[in-house]
């Protein structure tokens, strides 16, 4: 079954929930981050100390006590949140939105990132959606497209939904916890307060409150 929008993500928890309204199935957001970053961002306002060694493109509003570290690049449009951290090294592309409170250091593109999203060291995010306190480990990645570009389908013991997508990264649900490593290939769904261990490639719909572990074991033995 696919999780409800409510199921998913705390809409309290973003200045954008207005996104959602009138859509059925969670993925949907992700086609219309690009029309709304347009309605919400008419030209540049930048409320933070930025590096001179800092490139901001158009287009760009940014939050006040948001720190910008030396070495980021932000191409816009985009909207970032209060009270964030950008680290040095962070790539942000077009059509992005980073909730308040967020810690990043990261290539994202097309992505809705709800408050207090940690993806701290290094991170690749591609269409997708970030919900409430959602972490990311080290290297962790949300893959966004096939690798022969068809349309992105996600399959149920029920059925097979045609997304109309063939740029689909992940869903992740609140307070989720990806490990170190791990690929989300394209078209997953993450529930609420999961954790998917470090090295896992996953795909799919899991469930709140699940664990994915890595089943594999570890042999030593002496060196001749």
């Amino acid at each position: 079954m696919i999780p409800r929008i409510q199921e998913l993500f705390d809409l309290t928890q973003t200045e954008h929930a207005e996104m959602f309204e009138g859509i059925t199935y969670p993925w949907e957001v992700i086609s219309l981050i690009v029309e709304y970053v347009e309605y919400k961002v008419k030209r540049s306002e930048i409320n933070a100390d930025i590096s001179h060694a800092t490139h901001i493109g158009t287009r760009v509003w940014i939050g006040e006590d948001t720190v910008i570290e030396p070495g980021v690049v932000i191409q816009g449009p985009a909207i970032i949140g209060k009270n964030c951290i950008i680290r040095a090294g962070t790539y942000i592309r077009e059509n992005v939105i980073i909730g308040d409170a967020c810690v990043i250091r990261s290539e994202l593109k097309n992505c809705l990132l709800f408050n207090d999203v940690q993806a701290p060291h290094y991170n690749y995010m591609g269409d997708s959606v970030l919900g409430y306190r959602v972490h990311l480990g080290g290297g962790a990645a949300l893959a966004n497209a096939k690798s022969n570009k068809s349309e992105i389908t996600i399959t149920t013991l029920q059925q097979t939904y045609r997304t109309g997508l063939k740029k689909f990264g992940a869903l992740i649900g609140d307070e989720s916890e990806i490990g170190a490593h791990t690929v989300l290939n394209p078209g997953t769904i993450i529930g609420k307060k999961c954790v998917v261990y470090p090295l896992v490639s996953f795909r799919g719909i899991l469930p709140s409150n699940s664990i994915v572990k890595l089943r594999q074991q570890q042999e030593i033995v002496v060196r001749r």
